[in-house]
């Protein structure tokens, strides 16, 4: 029993070992003098397991003649079985041409030490024709930065200038030409939609009590005035200037007969009333009012703009006159000049500061 117990803290322990490991790996094993390689250092550890790397200061040596510039860790990488890869970027660099022999690198995990595999690093330097210095050139002498914005800040703010005294001249010669004022006052109103007007025009025929009133022509001249400016609006048609037949037949393509039918007896009634001096009684009077609600009720249309944008209409008062015209074209003219005389400057500044 006591055998069996140890071979398998055996098995976990080697398990253990292979799962939790350390390795190194170079981008590069050649470079020139004064380039820079890179060395990877990784280790396969448990998710919860404390992991440290080797740390370097800048320009620390991690061998004698090789610098450390950095360390850069990288993103942890999930592996099989709850183990998280970490992994660390050593950035070296070197400037004597010999080979380097890196030792290994030792990470503790859990406070055990794991060291990886030595690395080697071979540097190289340019061969020079020490044979021809004539070939050979000085130093060049410190260059002026290409780009100074206290140079261009001038020429770009003169340049933006220049670009709003064009569209400012653009609009005036514009509003001139089309002989416009330069400010166009517009308002947005609210507007009463068409079965809106017509139900506020029976409520004031209903407030002046005309039903009981013993003019009916009065009344039914009001209500079918108001039916008919409805008719208008919501199809689109000259009601007004239409007979009630016509109305009728103009409105069979799109109502139903039956409220056809008591709009037609409406304005039968209407029209005997007006022109035949017929008398009604004050309960035809009333059906014939819920009539029209109800004919206005069925045809309304309400998911309809309620607002409107209402531009001023210019009469010959407010023509510009021949004094401002002149005004303005003065104006332009000085806007102009102004224009040309920025667009100079600001080309001859540019040239001068790119040669």
């Amino acid at each position: 029993m006591k055998k069996v117990f140890f071979l398998i803290l055996m098995a976990i322990s080697v398990q253990m070992m292979e799962a939790q490991s350390v390795e190194a790996s170079i981008d590069q094993i050649e470079m020139f003098v004064g380039e820079q390689s890179h060395v990877t250092l990784k280790a396969v550890a448990k998710e919860n397991a404390k992991v440290e790397f080797p740390q370097f200061k800048p320009t620390e040596y991690v061998t004698p003649g090789v610098e450390v510039l950095a360390c850069q860790p990288q993103e942890d990488k999930a592996t099989d079985n709850g183990f998280v890869e970490r992994s660390m970027v050593y950035t070296l660099t070197s400037f004597d041409d010999t080979l380097y022999y890196i030792p290994p690198l030792t990470v503790k995990i859990d406070g055990k030490p794991y060291q990886s595999k030595s690395l080697a690093l071979k540097v190289l330097t340019i061969e020079v024709d020490t044979t021809h210095a004539e070939k050979f050139f000085p130093p060049k002498t410190v260059q002026d930065n290409p780009f100074l914005w206290s140079e261009w800040s001038l020429i770009f703010w003169l340049s933006v200038l220049l670009l709003i005294i064009s569209a400012i001249t653009y609009y005036i010669y514009i509003r001139l030409r089309d002989n416009k004022p330069i400010i166009t006052h517009i308002r947005i109103i609210k507007k009463l939609l068409p079965h809106q007007k017509a139900m506020k025009e029976i409520e004031q025929i209903k407030a002046d009590k005309m039903i009981t009133a013993e003019n009916s022509k009065e009344y039914y001249t009001k209500l079918t005035d108001t039916l008919r400016k409805y008719i208008e609006e919501r199809y689109g048609f000259s009601a007004m200037e239409m007979t009630s037949s016509e109305i009728i037949e103009k409105l069979m393509a799109t109502q139903d007969q039956k409220g056809l039918d008591e709009l037609r007896e409406l304005f039968t009634t209407a029209d005997l009333v007006k022109f035949a001096k017929y008398s009604t009684l004050i309960n035809e009077n009333d059906k014939n009012l819920v009539s029209a609600i109800d004919f206005i009720n069925q045809t309304k249309l309400e998911n309809v703009p309620t607002e409107e944008t209402v531009k001023p209409q210019l009469s010959e008062e407010d023509q510009r006159s021949v004094k401002m015209r002149r005004i303005l074209k003065a104006v332009i003219t000085a806007l102009l000049i102004v224009s040309a005389l920025l667009l100079f400057y600001v080309v001859y500044a540019t040239y001068q500061l790119i040669n």
